[in-house]
């Protein structure tokens, strides 16, 4: 299997819009799966017979085809970004809500119970101590649904809105090994540099952990 550099050489424009779109709907579906998990996470945490329910509809959800989850939400959003980022936020949130859960189950009783005795008001001590706490197992869950995410946005391809997988479409389309390799390596480099910079995000949210270390 050889690779057309020319072929590569001509068409670095394309790659860089597929890039960039394609890039665009994964953080926007970690994104959006974050703001729906962190409150449904907390009142899984603070209401324990609902962690179940909660945990159990999530993991529902994940075992849905990503194919029939995108067909499922064409009549709603029809072929467009936004029925690809609801089906990726979608497969986000089995990780991200049962991470949080996990985060703020790990906190202290002993460090929840100093905030109270000092007066700290529940929000308070949730923003301020079990949050950043959390933190290091919340972030896990945000980098396996980032590098998940980036995978499964090449899926999207089938309603017309695939980023990079729109490169394997035309590339076995045509039997030209070129845009499939090129799409596989870019979607590679995208999935490891996105993971070590939350890598480096977190280590710079954590500077007690830098203290501890």
């Amino acid at each position: 299997m050889t690779i057309d550099w020319s072929w590569i050489s001509g068409h670095t424009d394309d790659l860089t819009t597929l890039t960039i779109s394609h890039l665009q709907a994964a953080l926007s579906a970690v994104l959006l799966g974050l703001l729906i998990s962190l409150p449904l996470a907390v009142l899984a945490h603070r209401v324990r017979p609902l962690r179940g329910i909660l945990l159990g509809l999530s993991n529902i959800l994940f075992t849905i085809p990503s194919i029939a989850v995108f067909v499922l939400l064409l009549p709603v959003s029809g072929l467009t970004r936004t029925t690809t980022v609801i089906g990726l936020t979608i497969y986000t949130l089995v990780v991200l809500l049962r991470n949080t859960v996990e985060g703020l189950d790990s906190v202290p009783e002993r460090t929840k119970e100093a905030a109270k005795a000092m007066g700290t008001r529940p929000l308070r001590t949730l923003l301020t101590v079990e949050l950043p706490l959390a933190l290091p197992v919340i972030m896990a869950g945000v980098r396996i649904a980032t590098v998940m995410s980036i995978s499964l946005v090449s899926v999207a391809t089938y309603i017309g809105d695939g980023g990079l997988g729109q490169l394997f479409t035309d590339g076995f389309q045509r039997d030209f090994p070129t845009p499939v390799i090129a799409g596989v390596v870019l979607t590679l480099l995208l999935a490891v540099v996105a993971d070590a910079l939350l890598v480096a995000l977190q280590y710079a949210l954590t500077p007690w952990k830098r203290r501890r270390a």
